[in-house]
Formats: C-alpha cells, sequence, structure tokens
C-alpha cells in the first residue's frame, strides 16, 4: 500500500503542470522559479524544524551540484510547460527514467565488456519511436525549440535524480535536499529575472490577484507535496511498484491537458504516449530484476529515483 503515495505524487505533479501553464500567463519563467521556491522554502523549514532535524549539512558541495543542474531542468520544464500542450511537456520531462536507463546500459555494457542487454536496449529504442510519434504535431505547429527544451530538460532530470540518490545513500536526509534545492529556486529565479532583463529595467510582474497568487501558491504547494510523497513511496514501498506507478503522471496530465485547455492529439500522439508508458515500464523493470546492479539497488536502495 506503501506504493501508493506514488500515484498521489504523480497526480500532484500534473496538477502543479497546469498551475504552471496558468500561471505562465501572467508570470515569467524566472518569476514562477522563485515563487515555487519560496514557498518550498517556507514549508521545508516547518517540516525540518517540526522533526527536530538540522540544516547543516557536510556534503556542500554535492548539494550545490545536485541545486545547478536541478534549478535548470526545473526553469527548462516550466518554460516548455508553457509553450507545449500539457501532455507533451509533461510526457518529456517523463523521459528521465530512460535516460538512466541508457546510463546503466551503457556502464553495464562497459562492465561487462561489451555485452549489451537486448531487452534494455530494445526497449530504450521503442521510447524514442514514441518520442518521434508524440512529437509529430509539435513540427507542424513550429514548436521544435520548446519540444527540444523539453528533452534536454528531461536529460538534466535524470541527472538530478541520481545525485539525489547519491546524496540518500551518504545519509543526507531528502527533506535537507529538497530545501536547498527550493533556495537555489529563490536564488535562480531572482537572478534569472535581473540577467534576462538585459539593458531594461528590471521588471516584476505584481500579483494583484487572487488568482495569481493562488496559481502561485498551489505550484509550490503541489510541488512540494509530490516530492515528498515520491520521498516516502520510495522509502516504504518496492521499487519497481513506485517506479511503474510514476509513469501514471502522463495520464495524468493528458486528461487535465483535455479537460482544462482543450488539447487534441491525434492518434499518432496517443499512440506515441502509449509505447513511452510501456517502453518506460520494460526499462525500469529490466533494470530492477534482470540486472545484478538493479537486483543490488533493488535491495541496498529502497530511495533509488527511477532506476
Amino acid at each position: 500500500m506503501q506504493s501508493l503515495w506514488m500515484l498521489f505524487a504523480s497526480f500532484m505533479f500534473a496538477v502543479m503542470g497546469v498551475c504552471v501553464k496558468l500561471a505562465s500567463e501572467e508570470f515569467s519563467t524566472s518569476e514562477i522559479v522563485m515563487y515555487r521556491g519560496v514557498v518550498g522554502v517556507i514549508v521545508l523549514a516547518i517540516i525540518i524544524k517540526s522533526q527536530g532535524g538540522s540544516f547543516r549539512t557536510t556534503m556542500p558541495l554535492a548539494h550545490l551540484w545536485r541545486c545547478i543542474i536541478g534549478v535548470v531542468s526545473l526553469w527548462l520544464w516550466y518554460y516548455s510547460i508553457g509553450e507545449l500542450p500539457l501532455a507533451t511537456a509533461m510526457t518529456l520531462n517523463y523521459l528521465s527514467p530512460i535516460w538512466i536507463a541508457v546510463w546503466l546500459f551503457a556502464l553495464g555494457w562497459w562492465h561487462a565488456k561489451g555485452d549489451i542487454k537486448w531487452p534494455l536496449m530494445l526497449a530504450v529504442m521503442m521510447s524514442f519511436v514514441g518520442v518521434i510519434l508524440l512529437l509529430q504535431p509539435a513540427f507542424h505547429a513550429n514548436q521544435l525549440t520548446p519540444a527540444l527544451v523539453a528533452l534536454f530538460s528531461s536529460l538534466l532530470t535524470a541527472m538530478a535524480y541520481m545525485q539525489v540518490r547519491k546524496l540518500g545513500l551518504a545519509g543526507e536526509p531528502e527533506s535537507r535536499v529538497v530545501f536547498y534545492f527550493a533556495v537555489t529556486n529563490i536564488v535562480a529565479g531572482l537572478l534569472g529575472n535581473i540577467l534576462l532583463s538585459g539593458d531594461q529595467p528590471v521588471t516584476w510582474h505584481p500579483i494583484n490577484s487572487w488568482h495569481g497568487g493562488l496559481l502561485l501558491l498551489g505550484i509550490g504547494i503541489c510541488a512540494t507535496s509530490a516530492q515528498v510523497a515520491m520521498t516516502r513511496a520510495y522509502r516504504l514501498g518496492q521499487t519497481l511498484v513506485v517506479a511503474n506507478l510514476q509513469y501514471t503522471g502522463i495520464v495524468f496530465s493528458s486528461i487535465w491537458g483535455v479537460l482544462v485547455f482543450g488539447d487534441v492529439f491525434s492518434w499518432m500522439s496517443w499512440t506515441g504516449i502509449i509505447i513511452i508508458l510501456a517502453s518506460g515500464v520494460a526499462a525500469t523493470f529490466y533494470n530492477t530484476r534482470n540486472t545484478e546492479r538493479g537486483k543490488a539497488i533493488d535491495k541496498a536502495d529502497p530511495i533509488s529515483s527511477e532506476v
């Protein structure tokens, strides 16, 4: 039953995506990233203090690297959400487990001296077939740039997840890891808005309506609660089940996209989403059950993220 926390996390990430897309009409990406960090810092500070935790860490450089790649990934993802149909942006971001599978495949191939795991290779190849089918309408809509941005964001997300796993194995509490990430969001949002202004005066869009304020609050609350739920699922649930349930986020996002934004997908786009879902589940299953590294991770690392 603990694995079902991933369903809640996926749902909250999808709701966050809706809020980001709506908020992008009133606020810049930098502002959304900053406000998300503000809410996250407040919520996580309360959680850490109520649990008697500490903000002190012995791994500042590891946190810094995780925060840099994480905030760049988040920034690019929020940008793509504002420019692409919600389901498309969310699906492309959910390619992060596939990138992890590619990395593990490369390591396994190197250490095994050319022993290729063909089932994993097939799953990875099929995922890219799904991407091609999904992006077909994006090319025709002149949305190639945001689509490529979303793809790059998923690659950085995979790197961030692997760094989070390393921090967890080193004994760093997840609440502290997420807290420092939220702090970085604030700094990156402030600096980003200043740097992107160029020679023009720095512009801050005021929160002059309940609508805008609630959207920003919703982004922070949904993102923070989703990360907490995801961490709980990986710590207490079965790794394989949790990883598979993560892909329900694509389904939730597709439904929200149709209901809220009137997104219309062709049969080819829906086929691409289904293929990505299936290949992601297959890659996760193979990595956790049919490789020596996967078996070791499954036994020794209950909080491994999407590996």
